[in-house]
Protein backbone atom coordinates (compact mmCIF):
# COMPACT_ATOMS: atom_id res chain seq x y z
CA UNK A 1 0.00 0.00 0.00
CA UNK A 2 2.65 2.26 0.52
CA UNK A 3 4.37 1.86 -3.13
CA UNK A 4 0.68 2.42 -4.23
CA UNK A 5 0.17 5.43 -2.55
CA UNK A 6 3.78 7.08 -3.93
CA UNK A 7 2.40 5.83 -7.34
CA UNK A 8 -0.81 7.36 -7.10
CA UNK A 9 1.60 10.57 -6.89
CA UNK A 10 4.16 10.36 -9.25
CA UNK A 11 2.57 11.96 -12.19
CA UNK A 12 2.27 15.20 -9.57
CA UNK A 13 4.99 15.21 -8.02
CA UNK A 14 8.57 13.88 -9.34
CA UNK A 15 10.05 11.24 -6.68
CA UNK A 16 12.28 13.15 -5.35
CA UNK A 17 9.96 15.33 -4.36
CA UNK A 18 8.62 12.61 -1.94
CA UNK A 19 9.03 11.99 2.07
CA UNK A 20 8.01 9.92 4.27
CA UNK A 21 7.52 9.75 8.08
CA UNK A 22 7.96 6.22 9.69
CA UNK A 23 9.24 5.21 12.88
CA UNK A 24 12.83 4.02 13.36
CA UNK A 25 11.95 0.45 12.93
CA UNK A 26 10.32 0.20 10.02
CA UNK A 27 12.55 3.33 8.37
CA UNK A 28 14.84 0.82 6.53
CA UNK A 29 12.44 -1.04 5.10
CA UNK A 30 10.47 2.20 3.65
CA UNK A 31 13.87 3.29 2.25
CA UNK A 32 13.96 -0.31 -0.08
CA UNK A 33 10.14 -0.08 -0.79
CA UNK A 34 10.41 3.36 -2.31
CA UNK A 35 13.49 3.26 -4.06
CA UNK A 36 13.34 6.50 -6.33
CA UNK A 37 12.92 8.58 -2.91
CA UNK A 38 15.38 9.75 -1.28
CA UNK A 39 16.91 7.92 1.55
CA UNK A 40 17.12 11.33 3.54
CA UNK A 41 13.52 11.89 2.47
CA UNK A 42 12.45 8.84 5.31
CA UNK A 43 12.37 10.43 8.62
CA UNK A 44 12.19 8.03 11.28
CA UNK A 45 10.83 9.08 14.89
CA UNK A 46 12.90 7.57 17.50
CA UNK A 47 9.12 7.63 19.29
CA UNK A 48 5.41 7.72 18.30
CA UNK A 49 4.12 11.27 19.64
CA UNK A 50 0.90 11.09 16.87
CA UNK A 51 0.39 13.23 13.97
CA UNK A 52 0.66 16.55 14.87
CA UNK A 53 4.20 16.16 15.82
CA UNK A 54 5.10 13.66 12.87
CA UNK A 55 3.81 16.59 10.59
CA UNK A 56 5.61 19.66 12.07
CA UNK A 57 8.98 17.57 11.71
CA UNK A 58 8.06 16.98 8.19
CA UNK A 59 6.91 20.60 7.80
CA UNK A 60 10.59 22.04 9.20
CA UNK A 61 12.28 19.51 7.04
CA UNK A 62 10.74 20.57 4.19
CA UNK A 63 11.21 24.78 5.31
CA UNK A 64 14.99 23.74 5.43
CA UNK A 65 15.26 22.10 1.91
CA UNK A 66 12.71 23.80 -0.59
CA UNK A 67 11.22 27.26 1.83
CA UNK A 68 7.65 27.95 1.68
CA UNK A 69 6.58 24.48 -0.06
CA UNK A 70 2.97 23.61 -0.92
CA UNK A 71 2.30 20.34 1.99
CA UNK A 72 0.48 17.36 0.66
CA UNK A 73 -0.13 15.16 4.22
CA UNK A 74 -1.71 11.83 3.14
CA UNK A 75 -1.50 8.24 4.78
CA UNK A 76 0.47 5.59 3.05
CA UNK A 77 -2.51 2.93 4.15
CA UNK A 78 -4.98 4.23 1.75
CA UNK A 79 -7.18 2.30 -0.79
CA UNK A 80 -8.15 4.45 -3.89
CA UNK A 81 -10.62 3.06 -6.36
CA UNK A 82 -10.70 5.91 -8.55
CA UNK A 83 -6.89 6.80 -8.84
CA UNK A 84 -7.66 9.69 -11.98
CA UNK A 85 -10.44 11.36 -9.98
CA UNK A 86 -8.24 11.46 -7.16
CA UNK A 87 -5.64 13.13 -8.95
CA UNK A 88 -7.89 15.79 -9.83
CA UNK A 89 -9.11 16.30 -6.58
CA UNK A 90 -5.40 16.56 -5.25
CA UNK A 91 -4.53 19.16 -8.30
CA UNK A 92 -7.71 20.98 -6.97
CA UNK A 93 -6.85 21.01 -3.24
CA UNK A 94 -3.29 22.19 -4.19
CA UNK A 95 -4.53 25.21 -5.52
CA UNK A 96 -6.83 26.27 -2.68
CA UNK A 97 -3.63 25.50 -0.32
CA UNK A 98 -1.55 27.69 -2.07
CA UNK A 99 -3.24 30.75 -0.54
CA UNK A 100 -1.42 31.54 2.22
CA UNK A 101 -3.49 30.47 5.13
CA UNK A 102 -5.45 28.38 4.03
CA UNK A 103 -6.47 24.21 5.24
CA UNK A 104 -7.70 22.13 3.11
CA UNK A 105 -8.72 19.04 4.08
CA UNK A 106 -10.40 16.12 2.06
CA UNK A 107 -13.66 14.71 2.81
CA UNK A 108 -14.94 11.25 1.97
CA UNK A 109 -18.81 10.61 0.74
CA UNK A 110 -19.66 8.08 4.05
CA UNK A 111 -21.21 4.94 2.57
CA UNK A 112 -22.21 3.66 5.56
CA UNK A 113 -23.14 5.05 9.49
CA UNK A 114 -19.09 4.15 10.70
CA UNK A 115 -17.99 4.63 14.03
CA UNK A 116 -14.94 4.38 13.56
CA UNK A 117 -13.81 7.31 11.69
CA UNK A 118 -14.38 10.99 12.38
CA UNK A 119 -16.30 13.36 10.50
CA UNK A 120 -16.07 16.74 9.08
CA UNK A 121 -19.22 18.77 9.11
CA UNK A 122 -19.56 21.35 5.51
CA UNK A 123 -20.64 24.56 6.00
CA UNK A 124 -21.14 27.03 3.49
CA UNK A 125 -19.94 26.72 -0.18
CA UNK A 126 -16.61 28.31 -1.12
CA UNK A 127 -16.77 27.91 -4.70
CA UNK A 128 -14.93 25.13 -7.25
CA UNK A 129 -11.44 25.14 -7.54
CA UNK A 130 -10.95 23.34 -11.13
CA UNK A 131 -14.32 22.48 -11.69
CA UNK A 132 -14.36 20.40 -7.52
CA UNK A 133 -16.50 22.09 -4.94
CA UNK A 134 -14.87 23.59 -2.28
CA UNK A 135 -16.77 24.32 1.56
CA UNK A 136 -15.38 25.80 4.59
CA UNK A 137 -15.55 23.73 7.25
CA UNK A 138 -18.25 23.83 10.11
CA UNK A 139 -16.80 21.79 12.89
CA UNK A 140 -14.67 18.40 13.16
CA UNK A 141 -16.54 15.67 15.01
CA UNK A 142 -15.30 12.82 16.77
CA UNK A 143 -15.68 9.03 16.09
CA UNK A 144 -19.78 8.44 17.04
CA UNK A 145 -21.88 6.49 18.68
CA UNK A 146 -24.17 4.48 16.14
CA UNK A 147 -27.12 6.38 16.15
CA UNK A 148 -25.09 9.93 16.20
CA UNK A 149 -23.48 8.17 13.04
CA UNK A 150 -26.41 7.16 11.57
CA UNK A 151 -27.72 11.05 11.51
CA UNK A 152 -24.77 12.29 10.21
CA UNK A 153 -25.05 9.86 7.30
CA UNK A 154 -28.55 10.99 7.20
CA UNK A 155 -27.93 14.79 6.96
CA UNK A 156 -25.92 14.46 3.77
CA UNK A 157 -23.33 17.63 4.94
CA UNK A 158 -20.94 15.14 6.54
CA UNK A 159 -17.98 13.32 5.56
CA UNK A 160 -15.59 11.14 6.97
CA UNK A 161 -11.96 12.89 7.93
CA UNK A 162 -9.57 10.06 5.67
CA UNK A 163 -6.74 12.78 7.28
CA UNK A 164 -5.80 14.09 4.00
CA UNK A 165 -4.29 17.40 4.31
CA UNK A 166 -3.01 20.55 2.07
CA UNK A 167 -1.36 23.76 2.92
CA UNK A 168 1.97 25.58 2.77
CA UNK A 169 4.45 24.87 5.14
CA UNK A 170 4.06 28.78 6.78
CA UNK A 171 0.53 27.90 7.16
CA UNK A 172 0.67 24.50 9.03
CA UNK A 173 4.10 26.45 11.38
CA UNK A 174 1.97 29.24 12.03
CA UNK A 175 -1.14 27.26 13.37
CA UNK A 176 1.50 25.08 15.09
CA UNK A 177 2.76 27.93 16.43
CA UNK A 178 -0.30 28.93 17.64
CA UNK A 179 -1.53 25.97 19.08
CA UNK A 180 1.19 23.54 19.81
CA UNK A 181 3.64 26.35 21.32
CA UNK A 182 5.83 23.70 23.17
CA UNK A 183 6.13 21.79 20.60
CA UNK A 184 7.01 24.50 17.95
CA UNK A 185 9.32 25.67 19.66
CA UNK A 186 10.98 22.61 20.52
CA UNK A 187 11.26 21.69 16.72
CA UNK A 188 12.41 24.65 15.65
CA UNK A 189 15.19 24.21 17.86
CA UNK A 190 15.98 21.00 16.74
CA UNK A 191 15.86 22.47 12.75
CA UNK A 192 18.91 24.03 13.58
CA UNK A 193 20.77 20.77 13.73
CA UNK A 194 19.40 19.63 10.32
CA UNK A 195 22.43 18.73 7.73
CA UNK A 196 25.14 18.03 10.66
CA UNK A 197 26.33 15.35 12.91
CA UNK A 198 23.87 16.45 16.15
CA UNK A 199 20.85 15.80 14.35
CA UNK A 200 20.52 12.16 15.14
CA UNK A 201 21.45 12.84 19.53
CA UNK A 202 18.99 16.35 19.03
CA UNK A 203 16.54 14.04 17.91
CA UNK A 204 16.78 11.01 20.46
CA UNK A 205 16.27 14.44 22.79
CA UNK A 206 14.03 16.34 22.10
CA UNK A 207 10.91 13.84 20.08
CA UNK A 208 10.12 11.95 23.10
CA UNK A 209 9.45 15.23 24.92
CA UNK A 210 6.72 16.81 21.97
CA UNK A 211 3.18 16.35 23.13
CA UNK A 212 1.07 13.23 21.93
CA UNK A 213 -1.70 14.54 19.97
CA UNK A 214 -3.42 14.44 16.39
CA UNK A 215 -3.40 17.19 14.33
CA UNK A 216 -6.82 16.94 14.16
CA UNK A 217 -7.06 17.52 17.47
CA UNK A 218 -4.64 20.01 18.07
CA UNK A 219 -4.39 22.27 15.13
CA UNK A 220 -7.41 21.63 12.50
CA UNK A 221 -10.35 21.65 15.54
CA UNK A 222 -9.34 24.54 16.90
CA UNK A 223 -8.50 26.68 13.30
CA UNK A 224 -12.30 25.90 12.38
CA UNK A 225 -13.38 27.80 15.45
CA UNK A 226 -11.73 31.12 14.55
CA UNK A 227 -14.94 32.31 13.01
CA UNK A 228 -13.28 35.48 12.23
CA UNK A 229 -10.63 33.71 9.85
CA UNK A 230 -12.63 30.72 8.16
CA UNK A 231 -9.78 29.54 6.28
CA UNK A 232 -10.57 25.84 6.96
CA UNK A 233 -12.01 24.23 3.56
CA UNK A 234 -13.15 20.49 2.74
CA UNK A 235 -13.19 18.97 -0.73
CA UNK A 236 -15.57 16.32 -1.24
CA UNK A 237 -13.49 13.53 -2.52
CA UNK A 238 -15.29 10.38 -3.71
CA UNK A 239 -12.68 8.64 -4.92
CA UNK A 240 -13.55 5.04 -3.90
CA UNK A 241 -11.11 5.48 -0.68
CA UNK A 242 -11.15 3.25 1.83
CA UNK A 243 -8.47 2.44 4.51
CA UNK A 244 -8.98 -1.51 5.11
CA UNK A 245 -9.40 -1.15 8.51
CA UNK A 246 -11.97 -3.05 9.41
CA UNK A 247 -13.43 -6.46 8.44
CA UNK A 248 -16.34 -4.54 6.82
CA UNK A 249 -13.82 -2.39 5.04
CA UNK A 250 -12.23 -5.68 3.48
CA UNK A 251 -16.20 -6.97 2.66
CA UNK A 252 -16.76 -3.71 1.06
CA UNK A 253 -13.82 -3.85 -1.36
CA UNK A 254 -14.23 -7.56 -2.10
CA UNK A 255 -18.37 -7.78 -2.57
CA UNK A 256 -18.88 -8.32 -6.14
CA UNK A 257 -22.37 -6.80 -5.38
CA UNK A 258 -24.94 -5.74 -2.92
CA UNK A 259 -25.80 -8.92 -0.18
CA UNK A 260 -22.97 -11.45 -1.44
CA UNK A 261 -21.22 -13.87 0.92
CA UNK A 262 -17.39 -13.18 0.39
CA UNK A 263 -15.21 -15.94 2.13
CA UNK A 264 -11.83 -16.68 1.93
CA UNK A 265 -12.20 -20.60 2.15
CA UNK A 266 -14.43 -22.71 0.91
CA UNK A 267 -18.45 -22.02 2.20
CA UNK A 268 -21.68 -23.09 1.58
CA UNK A 269 -24.79 -21.00 2.15
CA UNK A 270 -28.58 -21.85 3.26
CA UNK A 271 -30.54 -18.11 3.10
CA UNK A 272 -27.63 -16.55 4.40
CA UNK A 273 -26.68 -12.69 3.13
CA UNK A 274 -24.13 -10.55 3.41
CA UNK A 275 -21.95 -12.11 5.28
CA UNK A 276 -17.82 -12.28 5.51
CA UNK A 277 -15.58 -15.38 6.55
CA UNK A 278 -12.40 -15.65 6.97
CA UNK A 279 -11.66 -19.44 7.55
CA UNK A 280 -8.89 -20.22 5.08
CA UNK A 281 -8.88 -23.75 6.02
CA UNK A 282 -11.83 -25.12 7.38
CA UNK A 283 -15.51 -25.39 5.61
CA UNK A 284 -17.88 -22.78 6.72
CA UNK A 285 -21.67 -23.78 6.78
CA UNK A 286 -23.68 -20.56 7.26
CA UNK A 287 -27.60 -21.01 7.69
CA UNK A 288 -30.05 -18.43 8.11
CA UNK A 289 -27.56 -15.71 8.87
CA UNK A 290 -26.74 -11.97 7.24
CA UNK A 291 -24.55 -9.34 7.84
CA UNK A 292 -22.12 -11.11 10.01
CA UNK A 293 -18.24 -11.20 9.93
CA UNK A 294 -16.43 -14.39 11.07
CA UNK A 295 -12.73 -14.72 11.22
CA UNK A 296 -11.40 -18.02 12.10
CA UNK A 297 -7.14 -17.42 13.40
CA UNK A 298 -5.66 -20.63 14.92
CA UNK A 299 -5.92 -19.41 18.83
CA UNK A 300 -9.62 -17.53 18.48
CA UNK A 301 -12.50 -16.75 16.22
CA UNK A 302 -14.41 -13.35 15.97
CA UNK A 303 -17.92 -13.13 15.04
CA UNK A 304 -19.92 -10.25 14.96
CA UNK A 305 -22.52 -8.07 13.03
CA UNK A 306 -21.04 -6.16 9.98
CA UNK A 307 -22.27 -3.27 11.17
CA UNK A 308 -20.13 -3.90 14.21
CA UNK A 309 -16.48 -4.75 13.26
CA UNK A 310 -15.03 -1.62 14.30
CA UNK A 311 -15.66 -2.79 17.89
CA UNK A 312 -12.64 -5.30 17.94
CA UNK A 313 -10.86 -2.48 19.05
CA UNK A 314 -12.75 -2.62 22.37
CA UNK A 315 -12.20 -6.26 22.70
CA UNK A 316 -8.34 -5.63 22.39
CA UNK A 317 -8.16 -3.57 25.08
CA UNK A 318 -9.64 -5.53 26.97
CA UNK A 319 -7.41 -8.55 26.22
CA UNK A 320 -4.92 -6.33 26.91
CA UNK A 321 -6.14 -5.42 30.44
CA UNK A 322 -6.57 -9.11 31.04
CA UNK A 323 -3.09 -9.16 30.28
CA UNK A 324 -3.65 -12.30 27.74
CA UNK A 325 -0.22 -11.01 25.32
CA UNK A 326 -0.06 -14.42 23.38
CA UNK A 327 -3.21 -13.37 22.02
CA UNK A 328 -2.58 -9.97 20.57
Amino acid sequence: MLRETAARLTPLFPSKNLWAVTNIEQAAAVRRELPGVPASHVIAEPVGRNTAAAIGLAAFHLAHQHGDALMAVLPADSYIGDVARYRKLVRAALELASSPGNLVVMGIPPTRPETGYGYIERGESAGRLQGEAAYLVKRFTEKPEAAVAEKYVAAGSYFWNAGMFFWRVSTFLENLQRYLPETYEALRGLAKTFGTRRYAGALRRVYPRLENISVDYAIMEPATLQRDERRVFVIPAKVGWSDIGSWAAVYELLAPKLDANVSAGPFVALDALGNFFWSPNKLVAAVGVKDLVLVDTPDAILICPRERAQDVGKIVKWIEEQKLRKLL
